[in-house]
């Protein structure tokens, strides 16, 4: 295996509606960023990780790709799901030996439509999406299935919002107050708020990653396990899949510092905490995490670069970053990051 590092990470300053922007001009800003911080111009591979679903055309992929221009031509590369999962293609590509960067990113804009209704889309259309059942309907079976305390609940959303507040790039959400419910049992606090934004990410292999960052964030372990697409064939109370992808990616083999969760509900976090048998000194989204911002397709990248953040900045040594995807966390991946 090559020694692969996350060097440069960038985010936009994310928000609760649509500010006007094309995707381009959304994407654009964090890739100069990171373009900056690197010093690189081009990379070897680039991957990115969107929905064309959220902006309501076939292959807005292929026109987000402005941002990067057009000429000299670029090899490329596209995911329709998290940014998380091109970094996971883009980690691969590098392990081929003949490139030595990449760039990935991911962007979403869920103002521009119904989240609810454009994530009930994915759903099998003969035997799920015929319930009815929505994002947040499925969200609250799990919760029931967890059967975790409210104040547990409530605290997490509490803690999420405060640290979201102290990040200049999250949403600047008040405490959770009241008893008004989503879908039981899950109240609208619970709930994660629409956000638009994107992230980048530049990985290097071997001599590269210190030529370009004093303090590289080396990824020591990636894996991604799915579950069964049924809900009626898994335990909704835990995540198997998250297990096996930790286990894979040696979660447990060290210490770790800081963990960023793609935990979209307060009881996804609770689920995945056991999953991935965190201690309890380890710092939970220190960034305020999905509940502080939800850029979807974005939201598993940052949870990486957050992570890869913490080491990049020199104020810790192991981290592990968290990406979901599917209906009550059926797909998962894991990547632990060390100094």
């Amino acid at each position: 295996m090559r020694d692969v590092a996350i060097v440069a990470f960038a985010q936009t300053r994310h928000t609760g509606h649509d500010a006007g922007q094309t995707e381009p001009e959304l994407i654009l800003p964090v890739i100069d960023e990171v373009k900056e911080r690197t010093g690189l111009k081009r990379f070897g591979f680039t991957c990115s990780g969107s929905c064309d679903y959220l902006a309501g055309a076939p292959f807005s992929f292929v026109s987000a790709l402005d941002a990067l221009g057009a000429w000299p031509p670029i090899s490329e590369s596209h995911v329709e799901m998290d940014g998380a999962w091109a970094l996971y293609e883009a980690w691969v590509r590098l392990q081929h030996g003949d490139i030595d960067s990449a760039l990935v990113y991911g962007f979403g804009k869920s103002s521009l439509g119904d989240l609810n209704t454009i994530m009930t889309i994915q759903l099998d259309p003969y035997y799920l999406a015929p319930l009815g059942l929505d994002l947040l309907s499925y969200a609250a079976l799990q919760a029931g299935a967890v059967g975790a305390d409210r104040k547990e609940l409530d605290e997490i959303v509490r803690r999420s919002r405060a640290d979201g507040r102290a990040n200049p790039y999250a949403l600047d959400l008040p405490d959770p107050d009241g008893e008004d419910f989503a879908v039981r049992p899950l109240k609208k606090t619970d709930v994660p708020p629409i956000t638009d934004g994107a992230a980048a990410i530049v990985l290097a292999a071997g001599d590269l990653a210190g030529e370009l960052c004093p303090n590289p964030a080396y990824i020591r372990g990636i894996a991604h396990r799915i579950e069964p697409h049924y809900l009626g064939m898994r335990d909704l109370s835990a995540s198997a899949s998250a297990a096996d992808a930790a286990r894979a990616a040696g979660v447990g083999k060290g210490p770790v510092e800081v963990a960023e969760l793609h935990a979209q509900f307060p009881h996804e976090e609770i689920i995945l905490r056991r999953a991935l048998e965190l201690p309890g000194e380890t710092v939970i989204n220190p960034s305020g995490g999905p509940l502080a911002a939800n850029p979807v397709m974005a939201t598993g990248l940052i949870r990486i670069g957050e992570a890869a953040r913490r080491i990049l900045d020199g104020d810790a040594s192991r981290t592990v970053g968290h990406a979901a995807g599917g209906p009550c966390l059926q797909h998962n991946l894991v990547t632990v990051l060390e100094a």
